[in-house]
């Protein structure tokens, strides 16, 4: 089982303070004799879809000291898991998780901008210090 993330507790927290439901820690997902480990698993009732909504959120620190390099990474894994979860869980849709410091001093900028657009990316951004999901773009 690989290492937790050093903000997996507070988007943990964030998730359930925004009213999803944790329902992996992690999400497993096997394919083809290879299995992944997406950071969490959550769902979130609707009171209009009985359904409700399911997500797979990769959480992403970008601690090291190339942010490109911590970008190429997290792109690679999200596109990985995003075609997992596409066969084993189709009804599921992948986040990554961000700082907000991280999408203010990296993610905005254009060339990034395009990278995000081009794959689809949805992005999770959240407050690490009070545990708050900030915004949900996708």
């Amino acid at each position: 089982m690989p290492a937790k993330d050093i903000f997996h507790n507070a988007v943990r927290s964030a998730l359930e303070k925004d009213g999803w439901t944790i329902t992996h820690d992690p999400l497993s997902v096997k394919v083809d004799e290879i299995e992944f480990y997406v950071d969490l698993g959550a769902e979130r009732i609707l009171a209009a879809e009985k359904a409700g909504q399911k997500i797979a959120v990769e959480i992403k620190s970008f601690l090291g000291t190339s942010e490109i390099s911590e970008f190429y990474i997290a792109l690679g894994q999200t596109l990985t898991y995003r075609s997992a979860l596409r066969r084993k869980f189709p009804d599921r849709v992948l986040y990554l998780a961000i700082s907000e410091d991280i999408y203010q001093d990296f993610f905005i900028r254009p060339f990034i901008q395009e990278v995000i657009a081009e794959h689809r990316l949805k992005l999770l951004i959240f407050a690490p210090i009070t545990e708050e999901v900030l915004l949900w773009k996708e």
